[in-house]
């Protein structure tokens, strides 16, 4: 078991690092602008969608039947509509109305663009935590195609790496225009990568035969459902804010167009038992 665990480590850690290079690939350039950054929210915004709709709710229903599964969704939905309401809404700095100050339109422009990099540091925050929880069962799969064979746990580490580089790219972009440091993307962006490892330490270590099959997949959709509330809640809003509602929709739609292209070669790399 403590070869397999190496080999499992091992083969995550290359899935995980690639949500650093997508984050290095933010940093090294210049800080974006509010469209670009609009249509980059979209575009993670269709990623996010698809985990959400076309992998952990859509797994959560063929192993659990049609009203379990959706359930267990629509639980993560409200677990995370209850929790908005304790996270306080980013709100523009009120502006004196004081016709003799000369500098009164730099003060609003200087409000309105620190209004901005709250809702976007925020949007960055939430979507790395969702990022995040998505990784763990990520590890998770590589460890037990691992213990299949080098070959599929490889194969399995390199299409997980694939569809891990956007990811990076959504958690970094936004940390990187609200805070204008490289290594607090950077850092973000990576700390969702070991999500992975840490989710082969979990399963090996904790609990590797003492979990519920049927718990794990129900945790997995409510997660789903938690993605999908924080994507159209969050992230859509800004987009179309930032990139208008016909560029956001097609990048939404691009977004998701790549990540169903990425789990499909995942779902190619997986044993018949694990898809």
């Amino acid at each position: 078991m403590d070869s397999q665990l190496m080999v499992g480590l091992a083969l995550s850690c290359i899935g995980g690092l690639s949500t650093s290079i997508g984050g290095l690939s933010v940093v090294i350039n210049k800080t974006p602008s509010l469209k670009l950054l609009g249509l980059l929210q979209g575009f993670a915004a269709g990623l996010m969608l698809s985990i959400s709709f076309f992998d952990l709710a859509h797994n959560a229903i063929n192993s659990l039947g049609y009203l379990k599964g959706n359930l267990w969704f629509f639980a993560g939905v409200i677990f995370f509509a209850v929790v908005t309401k304790f996270i306080p809404e980013p709100t523009a700095v009120p502006i004196p109305d004081d016709k003799k100050t000369k500098n009164v339109g730099d003060r609003r422009n200087r409000d309105i663009m620190k209004r901005q990099r709250r809702q976007v540091l925020f949007s960055g925050i939430i979507t790395a935590i969702g990022i995040s929880l998505h990784n763990f069962p990520e590890g998770m799969a590589v460890f037990l195609g691992s213990m299949k064979g080098l070959r599929v746990g490889l194969n399995l580490a390199l299409a997980i790496a694939l569809h891990n580089i956007p990811e990076g790219i959504a958690v970094a972009l936004p940390v990187y225009f609200a805070t204008e440091s490289k290594w607090q993307a950077l850092k973000l962006a990576s700390f969702c990568g070991f999500a992975e490892p840490l989710g082969v330490i979990i399963i090996a270590c904790l609990f590797p035969r003492s979990l519920n099959p049927e718990i794990l997949e129900g945790l997995l959709g409510a997660v789903g459902g938690v993605m999908a509330f924080l994507t159209l809640h969050e992230m859509l809003p800004l987009a179309f804010d930032y990139a208008g509602q016909k560029q956001s929709v097609k990048a939404v739609f691009c977004g998701m167009a790549f990540m169903c292209a990425s789990l499909f070669l995942l779902r190619l790399s997986l044993p018949e038992n694990m898809v």
